[in-house]
């Protein structure tokens, strides 16, 4: 198993502060120790729209000098935009997947092997069929454009955030529906303790598709500061020889956060607890 760590702590998405330029987060998770980098498609790091090719080449070359692999890459849902794959209006779930498709390319660019399909929210006046149909024909057009540029893409259930892909489940069926080989699952041990469920439970009901984790404790705290059994967890993990990267998505709700703090304290205790079961 491998350890990445998520760029929102570093970022402007959804807080606005603390933010950090990209190569400087490199660099310092680099140091750290990181496997990879999980990079969040938003300003100021890798919105699509802001990064010229010699951009991408910039940031590639950093990458490679500092011996730090893109692990993921994931938009950013919400804001003006939307980017809601289910919305009710055409025009966004059209411009959700013009963005998906670029984000996508961004990280085909950086050598990136895996993109996530969060699969939208519904409200009033949309039944939860219609909206399931939406993500299921967004998600198809996307992975289809994804297999010819080697990505896979990772259903993520976000029962905190979301309502339509809530459970281990419910991803399960999503990415089965989208009858694409290059379409898989992740979950997120956060949304997990949401819905009062024990996170090692969605390694084994998703292994044979489970190609991401995200690791969070209580309240997007770091692993080890909270709740989560994560003993039980990794034991599981280890169990069906999981090969993918934990990636930390941790300290993002709060301007509050130091993202040094939450970078280094995770990977020490991931770490730790990674040499124990072997």
């Amino acid at each position: 198993m491998k350890i990445s760590f998520n760029t929102w702590v570093y970022g402007s998405f959804p807080s606005w502060l603390p933010t950090y330029p990209l190569e400087e987060v490199i660099s310092r998770l680099s140091a750290m120790g990181y496997d990879g980098i999980e990079i969040g498609c938003a300003s100021p790091h890798a919105y699509p729209d802001f990064l010229s090719n010699e951009r991408r080449k910039e940031i590639l070359n950093h990458l490679k000098r500092n011996n730090l692999n893109v692990a993921a890459m994931l938009p950013a849902p919400g804001g003006g935009p939307g980017l809601n794959p289910c919305s009710p209006l055409k025009e966004e779930r059209e411009f959700t997947i013009k963005q998906y498709k670029d984000v996508v390319r961004l990280a085909h660019d950086w050598e990136c092997p895996t993109v996530m399909w969060l699969a939208g929210w519904f409200g009033f006046g949309t039944t939860q069929k219609d909206a399931w149909k939406y993500s299921l024909e967004g998600l198809q057009d996307v992975a289809k454009y994804a297999k010819d540029l080697g990505i896979t893409m990772v259903v993520e259930p976000q029962a905190a955030d979301s309502n339509l892909i809530e459970s281990a489940d419910d991803a399960l069926i999503l990415a089965e529906e989208a009858g694409e080989s290059n379409v898989k699952v992740m979950f997120d041990t956060f949304h997990a303790l949401y819905r009062n469920e024990v996170p090692s439970d969605y390694v084994y009901r998703m292994k044979e598709k489970l190609h991401h984790v995200h690791i969070s404790d209580d309240d997007r705290l770091p692993p080890g500061q909270g709740s989560v059994n994560f003993d039980s967890l990794l034991k599981a993990l280890k169990e069906i020889d999981y090969q993918g990267y934990l990636s930390m998505e941790v300290g993002f709700h709060t301007r509050k956060a130091d993202p040094d703090w939450y970078a280094k304290t995770s990977i020490d205790y991931l770490k730790q607890k990674l040499a124990e079961i072997k």
